[in-house]
């Protein structure tokens, strides 16, 4: 079984008085319902599983009164079961199904017979309308696939060498060479596995790069099977965005063109299908920036913006046939620095950070522009040998010094420091913001 970081918010959720229903929500295929499964193996001696997209009929309990006596004597009757006050964890899957039901938990809440846990793929799209939302009796957790500690984890990588990582980042020290070549390998699988979690079982059960081709496959194929089931008559220009996100990564600058996609194309026919990406959780934007000031979302200017896959492995999948031996072996070339920027992205992404990079006139470019504590973190992607090489890192510190907090390049190199610039090997990424979290 994989260790996930749900599973450390769950067990807090668990020892507190819980008045509150856990909500996880994000992509498909994450590990949500995994998560919720393991949860209630240790800690309930009756788990109820009701999958509204499986079990259809479930959504009938919910046509009458909406109490805990009512719902639970209809799902009863359907034969769900049993149910034993103090003992049971009721699971509502795909959520988005059953409206109703996502009303109830106010009253399933606050009558505190059974524990409720409510989890979606598509909570964000409303194809489906909710009468009431139960403000105040949700405790919403968002599941992203795993990142690379959990990766680490899954490859059998012990605590105390995780702890030796973050040690040298927190005292910007070298990590140890050979533990540094370790997790570097590690890191190049991930590129390539990602964090799906089936994805990731496959490989660590047979490492079989093929198979793992296979799960990513299927679950892009998933996700466009979604797009035509849910984004009704904007399915085929959902699809056209979907599938243009690689090969705009695959570009030098990254930047995701509507010109690319059909001659004439505007902003305003592909908002809302590309805001349906979003929403779905399958893809991150990244918005234009040309001034390095807080807040960020006051100076980003939205017609301009990169787009990022949530799983870099996905990603991987569908870019050359020969990608994943060239990324294993640190063959560099334009496609391997487009999936150290996604991963880069999904690592801030799973963190709550809201992405966005600088361009100025296209003569200034730089990867992510963060919001810190004491002003803006600069941070550079780097996947070759050229890391010191950063013309728009230096002209951005030297004209924007007092509102600048870190400048950091992120490479395949050891941790070093030079001339104000903080150089963190790839597989730091997340650090950079779990630092800020910790101090919070």
């Amino acid at each position: 079984m994989l260790k996930r970081k749900v599973l450390q918010k769950l067990e807090k959720w668990h020892k507190s008085e819980r008045r509150k229903a856990p909500l996880l929500f994000g992509a498909r295929q994450v590990g949500k319902t995994t998560a919720v499964r393991e949860f209630a193996r240790k800690h309930y001696k009756h788990f109820i599983e009701v999958n509204f997209v499986k079990q259809p009929i479930a959504i009938q309990a919910f046509d009458g009164e909406l109490t805990t006596k009512t719902i639970i004597t209809n799902l009863s009757a359907m034969g769900f079961g049993p149910f034993v006050k103090g003992e049971t964890l009721v699971f509502f899957d795909e959520i988005q199904e059953c409206p109703k039901a996502r009303t109830a938990i106010k009253f399933l809440v606050e009558e505190h017979i059974y524990d409720f846990i409510e989890s979606g793929s598509l909570l964000r799209i409303n194809y489906k309308h909710v009468t009431s939302y139960p403000v105040g009796y949700e405790e919403q957790y968002n599941v992203y696939p795993m990142d690379f500690e959990e990766f680490l984890w899954a490859r059998g990588v012990s605590i105390d060498v995780i702890d030796v990582l973050k040690s040298s980042y927190n005292r910007l020290v070298p990590v140890p060479e050979f533990i540094h070549k370790q997790i570097s390998n590690y890191y190049r699988e991930y590129l390539v596995v990602g964090g799906m979690p089936e994805a990731v079982q496959t490989f660590v059960q047979q490492p079989d790069f093929g198979e793992v081709v296979k799960v990513q496959q299927n679950i892009m194929m998933s996700y466009r099977a979604d797009i035509s089931n849910y984004a009704m008559e904007q399915a085929p220009l959902v699809k056209r965005v979907f599938d243009a996100i690689p090969s705009s990564l695959g570009k030098q600058d990254k930047r995701f063109v509507l010109a690319d996609l059909e001659h004439g194309a505007s902003r305003r026919k592909y908002e809302e299908p590309t805001q349906w990406l979003i929403d779905a959780g399958v893809a991150y934007y990244s918005f234009n920036t040309n001034a390095l000031e807080l807040p960020l979302e006051a100076v980003e200017n939205r017609r301009l913006y990169k787009l990022y896959m949530v799983d870099t492995g996905l990603l991987c999948s569908q870019l050359l046939k020969s990608m994943q031996f060239k990324v294993l072996h640190g063959e560099i070339d334009i496609n391997a620095g487009a999936l150290t920027e996604n991963y880069v992205a999904c690592a801030l992404s799973a963190l709550n950070v809201s992405l966005h990079y600088y361009d100025k006139k296209s003569k200034l470019e730089l990867d992510f522009v963060i919001a810190d504590t004491n002003g803006v973190t600069l941070i550079e992607v780097k996947s070759g040998a050229d890391y010191k090489k950063h013309a728009s890192l230096n002209n951005a510190i030297a004209n924007n010094s007092m509102k600048i907090d870190r400048a950091i390049v992120l490479s395949p190199n050891n941790i070093e420091q030079s001339n104000g610039i903080v150089y963190l090997p790839l597989y730091m990424a997340a650090m950079i913001v779990e630092r800020d979290l910790a101090m919070k």
